[in-house]
């Protein structure tokens, strides 16, 4: 059977789902039309150009049982609890399996106007507020993991900041899987939005326990005029997990949005970062890392639209790869016909540790106006061989050397985080990432 048709087994956990009695009904039917997509589109195959390079057959052909409930008081709290308490210091959400854990959150004092919360407490006590955004940003009409999330998902987290409201200090989403006896899933689905003129800065953190677990995210992003939001995402899953992630912004005039995707983590892990820049004047950046080795598979997939004139986007996206690891980019600037005066740059590039190791990448640009200024690029390649002979002729041994110049590599991505504590994170996670990579045979001599 092909990878596109094997949906029984999902069709038939929608069925069971229990539909909560107080569940509005356009929820329902938002739920009914995600798993229709899903039906209608089934896993994505190799044929499709869009997964040419990423195989989701261990996907689709994995019998993934509903990630249980967490007890607060099990061992698997406390394993939770101290990888969670490895994080910098924070106001933060803790989700377990894409549901909240009060008992393992920090709520902190929030800035006033803004709210942050479960969705589904938000889905109680303001329906109309997530009715007006959830599922119009991000859609599954033609992407099935957001079709099955939307279809799947019990919680997650809702962000809301009002009009010129600040958030001071960035607020931590910490989302944790955890497998039972057998492969298990979740869904989880952030909505942000940002009024007019708000502030909002976020971090969200991916981890797992070890044991196979499917991690299958949306996040929505509303930025409203002349909001700023900056995201990052850190994730950082064992590495028998499989992660499955897409963000969706949408920016209305003079807005600013900054996007950060840090992967270090997982067997199998997508990345699709979309952003609508809706109206004139907006800004939006999207930066990227990815440090993959052993068998390890990445693939991250980027879109911007310039929809309106006077739009300014910048994008950098690295990758380090070592062992048979493999990796993709492909990264889409769309500039429609309206869209003059767009300023958009794009960047893609990446230094292989080992000679098995592979990437694909495939920058692109759609031009439909006339008055631009647009440029993308990509580079593939090893370490310099003269650079790593003068740093051990300098007293360094061949690994100091190697990964002295790999973390030079990553650094100016990792600086331009403006996250408290989060930078040392990073640079312990891409340590450790490091610790099986080798030197290729002509950069050793």
């Amino acid at each position: 059977m092909s990878v596109a048709t094997e949906t029984n087994r999902w069709l038939e956990a929608y069925a069971r789902r229990p539909v909560p009695a107080a569940e509005p009904a356009w929820l329902t039917g938002l739920r009914r039309a995600g798993m229709d997509d899903f039906a209608r589109q089934g896993f994505p195959s190799t044929r499709l150009e869009e997964w040419r390079f990423t195989n989701v057959a261990a996907i689709a052909r994995t019998d993934f049982a509903e990630a249980p409930r967490l007890t607060p008081d099990s061992a698997t709290a406390k394993e939770v609890g101290a990888r969670v308490a490895g994080l910098p210091p924070a106001t933060r959400l803790v989700f377990v399996n894409g549901v909240l854990v009060p008992e393992l959150s920090h709520s902190g004092v929030l800035a006033e106007g803004v709210q942050a919360t479960s969705l589904a407490r938000a889905l109680r006590e303001r329906p109309r507020a997530v009715s007006a955004h959830l599922g119009r940003v991000a859609s599954g009409k033609d992407h099935p993991f957001v079709a099955l999330n939307t279809a799947l998902a019990s919680d997650g987290a809702y962000i809301h900041c009002a009009s010129h409201a600040r958030m001071h200090e960035p607020l931590q989403l910490v989302f944790v899987a955890t497998a039972s006896e057998g492969p298990t899933a979740c869904h989880p689905r952030v909505l942000v939005v940002a009024e007019p003129g708000a502030e909002v800065r976020l971090v969200e953190v991916y981890l797992s326990l070890p044991g196979e677990t499917l991690t299958n995210a949306v996040s929505e992003v509303v930025v409203g005029e002349g909001a700023h939001v900056e995201h990052v995402k850190l994730q950082s899953e064992a590495l028998d997990s499989f992660h499955m992630a897409t963000l969706h912004a949408r920016q209305d005039r003079s807005s600013t949005f900054t996007s950060y995707v840090l992967s270090f983590g997982a067997a199998l892990a997508r990345h699709d970062v979309n952003a609508v820049l809706a109206g004139e004047g907006v800004e939006t950046t999207l930066n990227g890392l990815f440090v993959v080795q052993g068998r390890q598979h990445v693939d991250c997939h980027t879109r911007l639209d310039h929809l309106q004139p006077h739009g300014v986007s910048r994008e950098t996206y690295k990758g380090i790869l070592s062992g048979a690891a493999t990796g993709v980019f492909n990264g889409r600037i769309h500039v429609a016909l309206d869209a003059q005066k767009t300023d958009a740059r794009q960047t893609n590039k990446n230094l292989l540790l080992s000679d098995e190791a592979l990437v694909q990448t495939n920058p692109q640009l759609e031009i439909n106006a006339d008055d631009v200024k647009c440029s993308h690029g990509s580079t593939v390649g090893q370490i310099d061989p003269d650079q790593l002979f003068y740093l051990r002729a300098r007293g360094l041994d061949r690994k100091q050397a190697r990964d002295l110049l790999v973390y030079a590599f990553a650094e100016d991505v990792v600086e331009k985080l403006n996250v408290p504590g989060l930078g040392l994170v990073i640079e312990e996670a891409l340590l450790r990432s490091l610790g099986e990579g080798a030197v290729p045979a002509e950069a050793s001599s």
